[in-house]
Parts: structure tokens; C-alpha cells; sequence
């Protein structure tokens, strides 16, 4: 099976093509939210390094948040006209999900976590499984830095660019059941979004293409705008 993974889910984006387990091509890109100019172009590069044409990719796996409302939305516009054009399916994959799988082999707690702003962060923690992937202890969930920090008790190995922001904070309120993964590690890969996305490919795990919108566990900025403008008519 040939899978064609992409992340824009935050600012370093990524794209993967994957021939069963095994990566053929992985590309990766560092635009910003300004993913709308390079993820055509990226898709097209990975496509050419694994001598494929997209009508042979098998199945299309994506993001589906927490992160970047832009981004978010980019990917999923993009591989939704994919899909139409080539009628091959779709599966979803949590950006926590993949973050954490880059840390799989860790004997602790692993704890993704991305700039939510505001002082906040999307997080959630998974337990390691020996030779599987991490097994999540609870739901994506956007909560304030601070506090989610003060409520963990175990040991803990963080990644992502939320605790790259934060790892002052995090120190100062676990000096010693804290770590960090390392700097390649602390990023989404295309390649986790491919082997998750084939696992739930074989559960039936499939996306409605039609009414599917990504997970942003909170909303915009332009949508709480419009709510507080609606509260004060």
C-alpha cells in the first residue's frame, strides 16, 4: 500500500510517502503558516523521489489537529480536492498522536505539547507500550500552561513547540520529573502521520470527506470576535 502523508498543523510542515512501513520520500518545510505556497510543491517533490504518480497513491493521512487554524485548514482543503480528484480514502490522524510516537520507545510519560497562545497549550499524555505505539491516558485537550504543569505527578518526557516555549516554566516546576526529546524529535513527522494513519486505515477508521473539519478544541480568534459582538446586540 502506498500512503501519502502530509502535517500542517504547525509551522514546520511535512510530507511523507510511505510503500507499506517503509518511507520511501520525506520532505520537510519550515513556512510558517504560509503553508497554502509550499505544500503543492512539497507533495510534487516527495511524489517525484519515490517514483510515483498520484494516481497510484493508495491512501491520502493528515492532521487533524490540535494546531494551527490556517495550517489546519490548508491541509485539509488540500488533501480533501486530492482525494476527489483520485477517489482514493482518507484517514484522520491527531497531531498529538504523531508527536508522541516519535518518542516511543521512552519509559515514561510522554507528554506533546503545542503553542496554543495565550498562555495556554494543547496537550495531552500517553503511556509507552513496549514495541507499540503509545497508549493515550486522555483526551487533546487545550488547557493554561501553568496549571496543567502543577498537575502532573510522574515523571515526564516532553516534545513539541509548546514545551520548547515553555521549558523554563517546566523546569522551575519539575526540576526532577522532566526531560526532553531531542531536537529532532521535538516536530511532527509526516512518516508517524503515514504508519498511524495505515493502522487505522486496516481498523476502518475512515474520514466523511463531507463533513469533515479538523479538531481546533477551541474557537478562533474571528469567531470569538463574532460571538462577543452577537452578546453585546
Amino acid at each position: 500500500m502506498l500512503t501519502l502523508a502530509i502535517d500542517t498543523s504547525t509551522k514546520t510542515g511535512s510530507v511523507a510517502l510511505l510503500k507499506g512501513a517503509s518511507i520511501l520520500a520525506e520532505c520537510f518545510t519550515n513556512a510558517g503558516i504560509n503553508h497554502s505556497e509550499t505544500l503543492l510543491p512539497t507533495i510534487e517533490t516527495v511524489l517525484s523521489v519515490g517514483g510515483v504518480e498520484i494516481g497510484e497513491v493508495d491512501l491520502f493521512a493528515l492532521t487533524t489537529g490540535p494546531g494551527s487554524f490556517t495550517g489546519l485548514r490548508i491541509g485539509a482543503s488540500t488533501v480533501k480536492g486530492l482525494a476527489l480528484a483520485t477517489g482514493k480514502p482518507v484517514v484522520g490522524v491527531s497531531t498529538m498522536d504523531a508527536l508522541a510516537l516519535n518518542v516511543a520507545d521512552s519509559t515514561i510519560t510522554i507528554c506533546p505539547m503545542l503553542d496554543a497562545r495565550k498562555r495556554e497549550v494543547y496537550t495531552a499524555r500517553y503511556r509507552p507500550v513496549k514495541n507499540g505505539m503509545p497508549e493515550k491516558l486522555e483526551s487533546e485537550k487545550v488547557v493554561d500552561a501553568e496549571e496543567f504543569l502543577k498537575s502532573l505527578n510522574e515523571d515526564v518526557i516532553f516534545l513539541g513547540d509548546g514545551a520548547k516555549n515553555y521549558v523554563g516554566l517546566i523546569r522551575e516546576i519539575l526540576p526532577d520529573r522532566s526531560c526532553f526529546a531531542s531536537p529532532h524529535l521535538q516536530y511532527v513527522k509526516a512518516s508517524a502521520v503515514g504508519l498511524i494513519g495505515m493502522k487505522k486505515f486496516s481498523d476502518g477508521d475512515i474520514l466523511e470527506l463531507m463533513t469533515f473539519t479538523p479538531q481546533y478544541l477551541r474557537l478562533s480568534e474571528a469567531e470569538v470576535k463574532k460571538v462577543a459582538e452577537a452578546g453585546r446586540k
